[in-house]
């Protein structure tokens, strides 16, 4: 079953929301004081209610962050299923291009499925955790 929160990416939109509240919730309340003397409480609600979203938001990825296997693992895992006795581990690589795509090769007729392009490091030792792989081979 698909996880019905998808993964929250701060780093694209974690900047603009902490910005956004405090434009609402600080700075356009210090100038209104400044100009006119007088408080506007609902900018400074609307601002406080602005950063605990921001709060939440965070403590939702933080916490989506340091799950033992990360969601992403887990539909990896589903989607394409692992089986030790048939097949085998592998990485393809092209001698061309240099791309690498982590997969398993079938051990009867050597058929290959692709699971996912390895662009770094990190990203074999992903493949590796997700299946619980002690080493990889490289084919060429």
């Amino acid at each position: 079953m698909a996880n019905p929160l998808p993964k929250i990416n701060f780093n694209r939109y974690g900047g603009l929301i902490l910005a956004s509240g405090l434009l609402v919730g600080v700075i356009l309340p210090f100038l209104l004081w400044i100009t006119m003397h007088r408080v506007m409480w609902p900018l400074v609600i609307a601002g406080g209610i602005i950063l605990a979203v921001f709060a939440a938001l965070l403590a939702i990825e933080t916490r989506q962050d340091s799950a033992p296997t990360s969601r992403r693992q887990k539909s990896l895992r589903d989607s394409v299923p692992y089986d030790p006795e048939t097949q085998i581990p592998i990485i393809h690589a092209s001698i061309c291009t240099g791309e690498r795509v982590a997969g398993f090769k079938n051990r009867s007729d050597g058929h290959f499925t692709e699971v996912m392009l390895i662009r770094t490091a990190e990203d074999e030792r992903t493949f590796m955790e997700t299946y619980g792989i002690d080493s990889l081979d490289t084919e060429y």
